[in-house]
């Protein structure tokens, strides 16, 4: 997959402790690229299609860490609040509701039919159309969301610029993650996946299937599936503990549009909430 960030960036990374805010043309360059992933011409991940793994575009990545160089501390203010800071904040918005009170820094994506609730969403994120911030979620650094999908109040989406070759949380699309669930270290919550609230989904959680006791590869969301948090008994020298892992209660048809009052009657039998 080429990137469509100017092989230059790959050049000024490779003297980048020696730039800084006066280096004009280097901002410049600088500055462009970042705007290439504003725009969601370029992106810092993406699903490959052909074997299903998470592409990372480094040189797209090279080109957000080097802007907190280039880029010198400016204020701003917006209304009564003052900020200061070396990026501003996102002004492209077509066709996305932004509700006051939502934060979305220059460098990340809305698709056209996003919604913002009071939230905040990083430089490098991605957020396809039809998907809903809800309030107080956060959308990290370099993180992957996608189309339709539902991150609920609080949710967490960690983010990641280091290290180098470290992949993002991608969460595709027709996915739902409950309140104040979180999701982090390069997790992904696959096509369909239903999280629910409190969850928490890292790189290396363990994840098991309830119908079978089955193990599944760790860190992800199996694609159409119910998950909860759970805990599983591990013994250390000084006695057993839970150790937290994922749960998949529940298997959906493909393309299946889970009813949201059985989904919340499902996830409360459970004893979480929606």
């Amino acid at each position: 997959m080429p990137s469509p960030v100017p092989a230059e960036i790959d050049r000024l990374w490779e003297r980048r402790e020696a730039l800084g805010p006066a280096d004009a043309d280097a901002r410049d360059t600088v500055l462009a690229a970042v705007d290439l992933l504003d725009s969601g011409a370029a992106r810092v991940a993406r699903v490959d299609p052909a074997d299903d793994a998470v592409r990372v575009d480094e040189r797209a990545r090279r080109a957000i860490l080097l802007s907190f160089r280039v880029l010198g501390m400016t204020a701003s203010e917006v209304g009564p609040f003052r900020h200061h800071d070396r990026l501003p904040l996102k002004t492209r918005f077509d066709g996305v509701r932004v509700v006051p009170g939502a934060i979305a820094r220059w460098g990340s994506h809305l698709a056209p039919g996003v919604v913002l609730m009071p939230s905040f969403t990083n430089i490098g994120g991605y957020v396809d159309s039809g998907t809903m911030v809800d309030t107080w979620a956060t959308v990290g650094s370099c993180a992957q969301i996608g189309r339709n999908v539902h991150l609920a109040g609080g949710a967490g989406i960690g983010g990641v610029l280091e290290p180098a070759g470290a992949v993002p949380v991608v969460v595709e699309d027709e996915a739902f993650v409950g309140s104040r669930a979180m999701v982090v270290e390069g997790a992904r919550v696959r096509r369909g996946a239903k999280l629910g609230a409190g969850v928490i989904l890292t790189g290396s959680t363990r994840v098991y299937d309830a119908a079978t006791g089955a193990e599944l590869p760790r860190g992800e969301a199996p694609a159409w599936s119910v998950c909860v948090g759970a805990t599983r008994a591990k013994s250390f020298p000084g006695g057993e503990f839970g150790m937290p892992c994922l749960l998949v209660i529940k298997r959906l048809a493909e393309g299946e549009v889970h009813d949201k009052l059985a989904l919340e009657a499902l996830f409360r039998e459970h004893g979480l909430a929606f």
